[in-house]
């Protein structure tokens, strides 16, 4: 089989690291009838050690010349998607019995929107483990009152528990990445803690109030709430964004008569 060349346009970074791979291996505990989703599998650096612990594997990739290098193997326990991940729809895996775990090496320029899309999905999926840029890794993780915490981090964590597992050097791939990574379990919440009214509503709001991070909530909500309605949530209108909990933005979002369009 002639040499894969890598593609920038696919932002591929390509796995070698062998205890890099175990660690993934191990964190995510793979068992025999797990319906999981590999997605970017790239050469297979996770997918052949995965398929020696589980039966069966579905792969969601772009990448044509990797579909058929992987076809070219009539590996009967493997089921190819060949589709761009962000129009995969987890729910076009007719699997009623078991819930959806999805793993992969995702490429950076995707990565945040492709969360986003899958959690659209959440009440399918088990868990999620990804290799990210670690410098996501640390705002999908991010608590109240750091300068890492914002729009990221409240609505990943208003969807998912969050793990940020361990850190992934650059010379872990091939090319290696500019940056460092990181691999995340994300866990949706079988039940949320506190679930949003409207939860367009809640993303709104949340996204409202980051893009003016550095103002009082009285400012940068004004358009949306009232400093009145800020109390009314028992929230103080002078705190900024960064100060207050998923709990509290939810709090927020259910004093809101209606999302603006």
């Amino acid at each position: 089989m002639r040499k894969y060349h890598t593609k920038k346009r696919f932002g591929q970074h390509f796995l070698h690291d062998a205890n890099v791979i175990q660690n993934i291996i191990t964190a995510i505990g793979p068992k025999p009838g797990d319906c999981l989703v590999e997605i970017g599998p790239g050469l297979g650096a996770l997918t052949f050690p995965l398929l020696e612990r589980i039966d069966h594997l579905h792969l969601v990739e772009i990448d044509r010349d990797i579909v058929e290098r992987l076809q070219s193997r009539q590996d009967t326990r493997l089921t190819l998607h060949a589709i761009d991940a962000l129009l995969f729809d987890p729910a076009s895996i007719n699997n009623q019995e078991k819930s959806l775990r999805i793993i992969g090496n995702l490429p950076y320029n995707i990565s945040t929107p492709l969360v986003f899309h899958l959690l659209k999905s959440a009440t399918l999926i088990q868990d999620m483990h990804f290799m990210l840029q670690k410098e996501v890794v640390d705002r999908m993780t991010a608590a109240p009152n750091s300068k890492l915490y914002g729009r990221l981090s409240v609505m990943v964590q208003y969807h998912c528990q969050t793990e940020n597992l361990f850190r992934v050097a650059p010379g872990s791939f091939r090319p290696p990445p500019k940056v460092d990574s990181a691999v995340i379990r994300l866990i949706p919440w079988q039940e949320k803690l506190s679930p949003a009214e409207d939860e367009k509503a809640l993303a709104l709001l949340v996204n409202q109030a980051f893009m003016k991070r550095r103002k009082t909530l009285r400012n940068a909500l004004k358009e949306i709430l009232s400093a009145e309605q800020i109390e009314q949530a028992g929230i103080n209108p002078g705190l900024r964004p960064e100060n207050l909990s998923v709990n509290d933005f939810v709090q927020l979002s259910n004093r809101m008569k209606s999302p603006l369009q």
